[in-house]
């Protein structure tokens, strides 16, 4: 008998189970293995996407923030102080002139003339192309101040021996009417009211400027009733 034939079947069948279970081990390892290459790489790539995704929503937010922080929060403000609300005031003055009231109402239509009895005006001076308009100026003491002032005032259409009126284009705001009512054949009635804004320079004493005013015109019509005399006088019959 020859050492081949002296070997066991069982022996022989043995070392091929075992042959046959090392390649099939090798072969679920390699399975394994390539699975396992597969798997890391897909979480390779989910990690990819989860940093990619991670940062572009940093960087997009980021970019939100500092937008925000540039719009929220400005290098430099500008605070502009509100304009003040400018304070109007009215004051109506009325009295008797003993003349009559076509006199009275060609005396006051002499603008120029108004400084000769009106204390606190100084020139009128009429445009010679334009004669609706004047110029005005406004110079008297008061309040321990100095006070001068002047404006463009347009005429609006008079009524004849009714009523004159005007309001001011430029410089010192202002507005007025003056109104004649007859009283009898040699008499009238005038009635003065005057508009105006009252001057930034003059806001603290606002309280006691409008019945320093009502003082002024009063002395105005005073004096006009003087001057409406003598220039009834000197007018041609």
């Amino acid at each position: 008998m020859s050492a081949t034939s002296a070997i066991p079947a069982s022996t022989t069948m043995s070392a091929a189970a075992t042959s046959a279970s090392a390649s099939s081990s090798a072969h679920i390892l390699r399975l394994n293995h390539k699975q396992l290459i597969v798997s890391l790489h897909g979480r390779r790539k989910s990690i990819s996407a989860s940093s990619s995704s991670f940062f572009s929503t940093y960087r997009f937010n980021s970019s939100i923030s500092r937008s925000s922080r540039r719009i929220s929060y400005p290098s430099s403000i500008r605070i502009r102080p509100l304009s003040p609300v400018m304070e109007w005031q009215d004051v109506t003055v009325k009295m008797e002139v003993d003349v009559p009231i076509s006199v009275a109402y060609k005396c006051y239509s002499d603008r120029e003339a108004i400084p000769e009895w009106m204390p606190f005006i100084s020139t009128v001076k009429i445009l010679e192309d334009k004669p609706d308009l004047s110029r005005w100026s406004l110079k008297y003491e008061a309040f321990g101040q100095n006070i001068e002032y002047s404006w463009l005032a347009r005429n609006m259409q008079p009524t004849p021996n009714q009523k004159i009126h005007w309001r001011s284009l430029e410089g010192l705001p202002n507005r007025g009417a003056v109104r004649f009512f007859p009283k009898g054949p040699s008499s009238c009635i005038i009635e003065l009211t005057f508009s105006y804004e009252v001057p930034q320079l003059l806001v603290p004493v606002a309280s006691a400027l409008k019945p320093f005013t009502e003082n002024l015109l009063t002395q105005g019509l005073e004096r006009f009733a003087t001057f409406a005399k003598s220039y009834s006088a000197g007018t041609p019959k």
